[in-house]
């Protein structure tokens, strides 16, 4: 494997992008391929096993593209199947988990919350890490409906922010002062959530913990780019990639494939 060859994402549809951005901010110089598999989306209402599947598609479509490494930018992708596609694929691959352990080093009340797809948190890796943190409170709720919303370019919708209302207002009544956010998708919430939480709550994700992952492992084994050019970025999805390419940088033109 070349260190030339790019870096892969993937993601169920637009959340995986703040991944991406985090990456290209750490690593500007490497050339990244994102996909976004938004046929399928949200894969937090998917079952185990059609997780399984179309995450191991995604990663067999950028294994064939020629990609150094792959980042499952997707909580519930990760929580399902990292296991199992690090057990068929010989190149690194780096997951992403709720970022509970900071959430937890950061809390003054011990009462985290965490909210995520229905499929992180009721996967059995999710369940597993709370085991970690038995002297921190933990506040779980699925988002429902959150990344469909997105997804349909209703992020600033009044839905939206209703249901938002609904799920983090009882998280702030039974003392919880930091918010872990368990869906790459959930970033792109974080102006509207600071509008319903009090400002002395944090608001975590796990994304720059992500990028300096990926830059560790792509060190490990002498991936990293040389180069220094401006890394090139191409953006993927499997239907119209309108609502894809207004989340994507401007100079970035999404391309809509089969797969």
């Amino acid at each position: 494997m070349k260190n030339t060859n790019p870096i892969g994402l993937f993601d169920s549809g637009i959340g995986g992008t703040t991944i991406w951005q985090e990456i290209h901010n750490l690593m500007p110089n490497e050339d990244t391929l994102f996909l976004a598999d938004q046929k399928n989306a949200p894969y937090g209402t998917q079952t185990k096993e059609a997780i399984l599947a179309l995450s191991h598609k995604n990663v067999q479509y950028l294994v064939d593209q020629g990609c150094k490494l792959v980042v499952v930018a997707c909580n519930t992708a990760t929580t399902n199947a990292i296991d199992e596609l690090r057990a068929t694929f010989a190149i690194p691959i780096i997951g992403i988990e709720p970022a509970i352990k900071p959430a937890s080093l950061l809390t003054k009340t011990s009462t985290i919350g965490v909210l995520a797809t229905k499929g992180t948190i009721t996967s059995d890796l999710f369940t597993s890490k709370l085991k970690l943190y038995p002297n921190v409170k933990i506040i779980e709720q699925i988002g429902y409906n959150l990344v469909t919303l997105i997804e349909a370019g209703q992020l600033h919708s009044q839905e939206m922010k209703e249901l938002l209302q609904l799920y983090l207002l009882p998280m702030v009544e039974q003392g919880m002062d930091t918010l872990v956010l368990g869906c790459t998708h959930y970033p792109y919430l974080t102006p509207i959530i600071r509008t319903i939480l009090p400002a002395d709550i944090h608001i975590i994700d796990s994304g720059e913990a992500v990028a300096k992952r990926t830059q560790s492992v792509l060190k490990e084994h002498h991936l990293l780019t040389t180069s220094t050019q401006l890394g090139h970025a191409i953006f993927y999805t499997n239907i119209d990639p309108a609502s894809l390419q207004a989340f994507a940088p401007h100079e970035v033109q999404v391309q809509q494939i089969e797969f």
